[in-house]
């Protein structure tokens, strides 16, 4: 595919951008075309002038993705510089832009002291992808807390829509139409937060997970009734290497790139997680991150 885009977006848009420095596992082979939009009218402008069609895919602080070494077909939009508005409305309600780190939403309710919003810490990603998969930590989930959302399309059509026009489950989202992104979301709160809880929530993390180094955040889903970290480490595989990624052994439910792996270094590594698992504790865990991208 040759993408011809408009000369009006010529400094926003690279052609063959390594992914690799795009995501929090820091691998990851050269998007097609990689479009930085100015802010949200930008954006519209930018899908309205695509061929219909075209292989679209949205990234935020690239956790919770594995980019495979052949990269990724058509355009990858990046949100993380743009869509990054977060402001209260009234006494329970925050509205925030799809590019907003979770971390932020943390951070200003406590100052706001609206909440529970402290779980939102534990969350190493943008609102925009844990609204797509129902992110969650500490026993708090992003649905649990939205009552509307803005949406856009591969053509650039805006919607509005409210929480009841979607189903979430446990990291997951049924939607009620395909192809379509979030751009913003409104959340509403019913109690408090507080700088010390929220404090106290990171330093939990802190002290668990191997924050700092490059990883994409928990890569399985816990089984129901059990932990994915407790059954990787009871198969004895904390530590466990394949080329440049190993298994945390700080958290288990973590995979590491300590430099030098590549994007298959990781599948491998977590399909092998998965094989040993299931054949030592009968337990078949299912990828919490999404794998996208071609094989080199």
């Amino acid at each position: 595919m040759s993408l011809v885009i408009s000369p009006q977006f010529a400094d926003r848009v690279r052609r063959d951008e390594p992914l690799s420095r795009h995501t929090s596992w820091h691998v990851g082979g050269p998007a097609e075309l990689f479009f930085m939009p100015r802010d949200r009218a930008d954006l519209v402008d930018f899908l309205k002038q695509l061929p219909v069609g075209t292989p679209l895919l949205w990234l935020g602080l690239g956790s919770n993705l594995l980019v495979r070494d052949g990269g990724v077909r058509g355009v990858v939009v990046s949100t993380k510089e743009s869509l990054g508005t977060l402001e209260r409305r009234g006494e329970r309600e925050v509205h925030a832009e799809a590019g907003v780190a979770c971390a932020r939403i943390a951070r200003e309710c406590a100052k706001w002291n609206i909440g529970p919003a402290e779980f939102f810490t534990g969350i190493p990603g943008t609102l925009g992808g844990a609204l797509a998969m129902n992110a969650g930590a500490f026993g708090g989930e992003t649905w649990q807390h939205v009552s509307q959302v803005e949406t856009v399309d591969a053509q650039g059509t805006v919607r509005e829509r409210s929480a009841s026009e979607y189903a979430a489950g446990y990291r997951h989202l049924q939607a009620p139409a395909a192809g379509e992104w979030f751009l913003a979301a409104t959340l509403r709160f019913e109690g408090v937060s507080s700088a010390e809880a929220t404090k106290g929530l990171l330093e939990k993390r802190r002290a668990t997970q191997p924050i700092g180094e490059w990883s994409c955040g928990s890569v399985f889903t816990n089984p129901p009734g059990d932990h994915a970290a407790r059954l990787i480490e009871a198969t004895g595989l904390k530590g466990f290497r394949l080329g440049g990624a190993v298994v945390s052994t700080k958290h288990a439910n973590f995979i590491l790139n300590e430099g030098d792996a590549t994007a298959r270094d990781i599948e491998s590594l977590i399909q092998h997680v998965q094989r040993e698992v299931a054949r030592v504790q009968g337990v078949l865990l299912q990828p919490e991150c999404r794998f996208v991208g071609e094989a080199a």
